[in-house]
């Protein structure tokens, strides 16, 4: 036994669960110079239930990848921010949205989105 096992540690702090969309978005924010988001969350996640993913439901979520413009990226962030939601959860929402529409409101849609 040395005399480096006798040292006093100090305690680790255990640091709070960070959603997945908050830690890309806060690496997004670090990229850009602005502050991040990640420490706002844990103070909003001790006083308010947080709306993200039900890690504990039924449903299973798997990651995918799309390919937007920066127009469409800018407008998902508008909104995202005004309706307080994440982007995964409002990308969801409108996907089952456009789904349920007739075939010829979707026809009219696409075409109007053509560019």
């Amino acid at each position: 036994m040395s005399l480096t096992d006798l040292k006093r540690r100090k305690k680790k702090i255990p640091q709070n669960k960070v959603s997945i969309e908050d830690f890309i978005e806060d690496a997004n924010n670090y990229a850009f110079g602005q502050p991040n988001v990640v420490s706002k969350s844990r103070k909003k996640l001790s006083r308010v239930k947080h709306k993200g993913l039900d890690k504990h439901s039924s449903k299973i979520y798997k990651h995918a990848t799309f390919s937007l413009t920066e127009d469409t990226i800018g407008i998902l962030d508008r909104i995202a921010a005004e309706k307080k939601l994440a982007k995964s959860r409002l990308i969801r929402i409108l996907i089952r949205e456009f789904s349920v529409k007739s075939k010829h409101e979707q026809s009219t849609i696409i075409e109007l989105n053509d560019n």
